[in-house]
Parts: structure tokens; C-alpha cells; sequence
């Protein structure tokens, strides 16, 4: 495997989870351990993006978020990338054909909150993803019924299946949605916040940990 390429053996199952991670929040270390509880993975790995094609404003830079991310997600079945700046993809559909190629026999799931299944349909290529990977939708507050009402939902209603246990043996397309307990957090409140406008990596790391720390208390949240 290409050096800075996180190592995988044919047969596992992993999930990916896409995003800016502008910033990294407890609310991405909640779905990603209830994913790998809920839909028996392996490994997940977050895929922080250079920059969102939907959007007009583009992210802190790179090495501010993959610091707060690591130090925010401390799970050796957890690893943070920054694989598609180094596969050179700009679009989703484009980074898991490269990734299928690059690690043949290892199965991938696609996973996102409700909230994006939203407005899945907007994405590029989205038919062609669901027809290369199982999706795993979690559910994240307020975005419950557009989920369920959304268009992919709707043209993909054959293919969802009932249990996340399953999904990574399902040969796609096949979408699972997941109730989990919800998890408010949120990159944009936190940029409305003023608490975040890409900072240093140690500075980062720091303000991490002060969510890490308040996550593990019962009932607590709270952010850098």
C-alpha cells in the first residue's frame, strides 16, 4: 500500500465517513461509534475533505482539521485521512471507485447523517454510488422525516434493509436508516459560535481534548 494510506485486509468491512470536519465535534465521534456498534465494522475512516463542491465557503485549512480530528477521536478502529487530497478526488462517487480499486476484497459502506440523505440527490453521481456501496444513514435532530420523504429514500425504498447488523453482506444498492441517541452538535454552530476559525494544530489538539473531556462526562457536552 502507498505510503500515507491507511492499511486494510481483504474481508473487512469499513465505513467511511465524509466531510469537512470544519470542525471535528462531538457529534462525528457519536454516529461513528454507534456505526461501528450498530453496523459491525471494522474500521471507520474519516475522510476529511479539501473543500465541499456544495458549498461556496470553503473550509480552515487542512492540517487545523485533521488535528482537532485526531486528537477529538481517540479509537484505534478510528482513523483520520486526508485521502481524498491524495487521490486527487473532488467528488464522492470518484473517491470510493479509486478506493474499491486501491483495496479490492475490502468491503466499504458509505455513511451520513439524515440530515445529508436530505439532500442526497443533489450530489454528484449519487444513483452510482448507492449502486457501489451499502449506505448507512444516522440520525441526526430535525432531519428525521426530510430523510425519510427525500428523493433518494423514495426511488431506493426497495433496497432499504431493517437491521445495520447486516449491511455490510448486503450486495448493493442496499441503505439502512439507524436511530441513535441524538447528538446536537454541530461544525456551523460552532463557527457562528466564533470558536473556531482554524487554529494551529496544537491549538486544535487542545480545544479537542476540552470536548474529548466533556463528552466522557455522564450527560456532557461542550465545545473548544
Amino acid at each position: 500500500m502507498r505510503q500515507g494510506f491507511p492499511t486494510a485486509r481483504p474481508g473487512m468491512v469499513i465505513g467511511l465517513l465524509g466531510g469537512s470536519f470544519d470542525p471535528a465535534h462531538e457529534g462525528h465521534v457519536h454516529i461513528t461509534r454507534e456505526a461501528l456498534k450498530r453496523m459491525r465494522l471494522d474500521r471507520v475512516w474519516w475522510l476529511v475533505s479539501p473543500g465541499n463542491p456544495l458549498k461556496a465557503r470553503q473550509p480552515a485549512p487542512m492540517a487545523d482539521r485533521i488535528a482537532r480530528a485526531r486528537a477529538l477521536m481517540r479509537d484505534p478502529r478510528v482513523v483520520v485521512t486526508d485521502l481524498e487530497a491524495r487521490l486527487h478526488t473532488r467528488y464522492t462517487a470518484d473517491t470510493i471507485a479509486r478506493l474499491q480499486a486501491l483495496y479490492p476484497g475490502v468491503t466499504f459502506v458509505w455513511l451520513m447523517g439524515a440530515d445529508n440523505l436530505a439532500q442526497f440527490h443533489r450530489w454528484d453521481r449519487w444513483r452510482e454510488i448507492m449502486a457501489r456501496v451499502p449506505v448507512g444513514v444516522l440520525a441526526r435532530p430535525g432531519a428525521g422525516l426530510a430523510a425519510r420523504r427525500s428523493v433518494a429514500a423514495q426511488v431506493f425504498a426497495g433496497n432499504r434493509v431493517g437491521r445495520g447488523e447486516t449491511l455490510g453482506r448486503r450486495k448493493p444498492p442496499a441503505w439502512v436508516f439507524v436511530n441513535v441517541p441524538m447528538n446536537a452538535a454541530s461544525s456551523s454552530a460552532i463557527r457562528a459560535r466564533g470558536e473556531w476559525r482554524g487554529r494551529r494544530p496544537a491549538a486544535a489538539k487542545a480545544g479537542a481534548a476540552k470536548v474529548a473531556r466533556a463528552a466522557a462526562r455522564p450527560g456532557g457536552a461542550a465545545t473548544p
